[in-house]
């Protein structure tokens, strides 16, 4: 299974809505287009922040997952809302810092109009992971 189908076939990421569309030498985007279900107000279509963080936190994996072509758990995720997202969302993903043990990538979330929303950094585990991971990219 390639690293993008590994990632659409996600049943939560499918639920959420979210596209991985890129994922290659520690570089990944993704999108997501925004919806009234993903609306924290009633009144407006504005993201609910946990939206625009699995979005980041999914094109995060998908570069760290990217150079090692095996599931990368996330081992810490932050990020720093920047304004309020009232449309669809894009994110980057580059690998900043590639560790024997670890990866760390930096995220960027811009919405349809370019304005930035959100920035990221995630952590994410690239040893010691079992061949049988519940995760596996061999698990269909």
């Amino acid at each position: 299974m390639s690293i993008l189908e590994y990632f659409n076939r996600s049943p939560f990421r499918e639920l959420v809505g979210i596209e991985v569309t890129e994922a290659a030498d520690g570089h990944a985007e993704g999108h997501l287009e925004l919806a009234e279900e993903h609306s924290s107000t009633r009144a407006d279509l504005v993201a609910q922040g946990g939206v625009t963080y699995t979005l980041a936190d999914s094109v995060g994996g998908a570069a760290a997952v990217s150079l090692y072509e095996v599931p990368t758990p996330t081992v810490d995720f932050r990020i720093d809302y920047l304004r309020p997202a009232t449309d669809d969302l894009h994110a980057t993903g580059d690998v900043r810092r590639d560790g024997d043990e670890t990866a760390t990538v930096d995220v960027a979330v811009h919405d349809a109009t370019g304005a930035r929303v959100a920035d990221g950094r995630g952590v994410y585990q690239t040893s010691g992971l079992p061949d049988d991971a519940p995760w596996s990219l061999d698990h269909e």
